[in-house]
């Protein structure tokens, strides 16, 4: 099974296991303020749109977009595996490939329009205005990510919001999401990680 399929088989465990309309977040502890993550490199993925320019040669530079099968395909480059890797890597991949047909191969990789893996983004489900994944980028924090999905809505008890950290062993934390968005509580503002999931219950009273 890839990493994206056992994601999502985990998140779809999570939930069940926790039930979004009466997460006991109260016990959890608070996410903390900020989050321990070394410097973040995108990993390319699925849907992600490249530039690939190779110097002096602009009849094999080209922008295309990654298939779903991780896979790509350029003038004398066929099925170069994208799926996973950095922008620099993949770029070092192509100069191998090409260096039989050009001589001192300079290439350059630039991601032109991001979609990723699940693992490159943040996930908010349950009683967000537009539920949605997010695509990480370094330095987010829960009030950017909240304002790309619309906030919450009316029925959300935003106060017992849980954030689920893949990165720590799908560690469980509380988030004010109320005391942020409708209070303005700045410290209820925390940093996100690549993989974060964000369950959003709902209030019944």
């Amino acid at each position: 099974m890839n990493r994206s399929g056992f994601f999502t088989r985990s998140l779809v465990c999570l939930i069940t296991a926790i039930g979004l309309a009466g997460c006991a977040s109260s016990n959890l502890p608070p996410a903390p303020a900020k989050a321990a993550v070394p410097t973040y490199t995108y990993q390319i993925g699925p849907g992600d749109s490249l530039n690939i320019t190779v110097w002096r040669h602009p009849e094999l530079s080209t922008t295309i977009p990654v298939r779903p099968d991780g896979k790509f395909s350029t003038p004398l480059v066929e099925d170069i595996v994208a799926l996973g890797k950095t922008p620099a890597d993949l770029a070092r991949e192509i100069e191998a490939r090409l260096v039989k047909y050009v001589r001192e191969p300079s290439v350059t990789v630039s991601v032109a329009s991001f979609v990723g893996n699940a693992s490159e983004q943040v996930r908010v489900v349950g009683q967000a205005a537009k539920p949605a994944a997010i695509n990480y980028k370094q330095g987010m924090t829960l009030l950017d990510v909240m304002i790309l999905v619309g906030g919450i809505t009316d029925n959300a008890a935003g106060n017992r919001a849980t954030l689920i950290r893949q990165s720590e062993n799908n560690k469980q934390y509380n988030v004010r999401l109320r005391d942020l968005l409708k209070g303005g509580d700045v410290s209820a503002n925390v940093e996100v990680l690549p993989g974060d999931v964000i369950l959003i219950p709902e209030s019944y009273f």
